[in-house]
């Protein structure tokens, strides 16, 4: 025969709380943002038509200025 053990006192069960939803970030962006990426995007479409008739000098200049400025510059303005 097994020892009897003695009855532990049983708490109600606690409801666990429902599993939080990870906060997404929220870029709202502006008809200013969409303007400078627009910008963007134009200057980079000139810099690759530059690249393709053969400018080596126009076109990595219209490029970066594409990719590294207008761009980031169009996300991140309020």
């Amino acid at each position: 025969m097994k020892p009897d053990r003695k009855s532990a006192k049983q708490q109600p069960a606690k409801p666990k709380p429902a599993p939080k939803k990870p906060l997404r970030p929220m870029i709202n962006l502006s008809r200013k943002n969409y303007a400078i990426m627009g910008a963007g995007l134009a200057t980079i479409i000139a810099g690759f038509i530059s690249l393709a008739s053969g400018s080596i000098t126009l076109a990595p200049i219209l490029l970066v200025l594409g990719y590294c400025v207008l761009i980031p510059v169009g996300l991140l303005v309020k």
